[in-house]
């Protein structure tokens, strides 16, 4: 029989997108971005079962193989889409592979800030484990309803630790993980 699986689904013109407007207001570099490795052993450490990664791009003509190899030697199974103009083809994707898991007895973390995926997420918490993983800060507040839901979140730098160097980012602190030393 086999062990109930976690999907993490990435989002990751949307992470891309955030830590480059919002956070670094430049585009990231190589050693600048999450570490996606990082995400996957943390959904397997946190939820104790096996974590499948699907990582959707857009890939529009042009297949950057160089970084689907390295999501490929991670675990991540790349899904490059392509779609006519206007189209908002991963966010598409995942919304129909959220819809889809409603069929599998599965958990789900999906690594997004975009509230476009609200609706889909709501209908997977059905007594499953569902998470949303981005940053806390720029995370849609249409998700907030659903954590009294069961709804879990969590931040990539801070819970999963998925970057090398702390990123410049102001967030509310709470008291007790305060360390006056990071500010002096």
């Amino acid at each position: 029989m086999d062990s109930r699986l976690t999907y993490v689904l990435v989002d990751g013109e949307n992470i891309d997108a955030t830590l480059g407007n919002s956070i670094l207001a430049r585009r990231p570099r190589p050693d600048e971005r999450p570490r996606w490795e990082r995400l996957l052993a943390f959904a397997e450490d946190t939820w104790h079962q096996p974590a499948r990664g699907l990582f959707f791009l857009a890939a529009n003509g042009d297949l950057p193989m160089g970084f689907v190899q390295a999501l490929l030697a991670i675990g991540f199974r790349p899904v490059p889409l392509s779609g006519d103009a206007g189209v908002k083809v991963v966010d598409v994707a995942i919304q129909r592979t959220l819809a889809a898991l409603r069929e599998r007895e599965a958990d789900v973390v999906l690594v997004s800030n975009d509230g476009d995926f609200v609706p889909q997420v709501e209908d997977l918490l059905d007594g499953r484990r569902v998470a949303v993983a981005g940053f806390d800060e720029f995370r849609n507040h249409a998700f907030l309803p659903l954590v009294r839901e069961g709804l879990e979140t969590f931040d990539l730098e801070h819970d999963v630790q998925a970057f090398n160097e702390p990123l410049p980012r102001v967030r509310v602190i709470p008291i007790d993980e305060f360390d006056p030393a990071q500010f002096l």
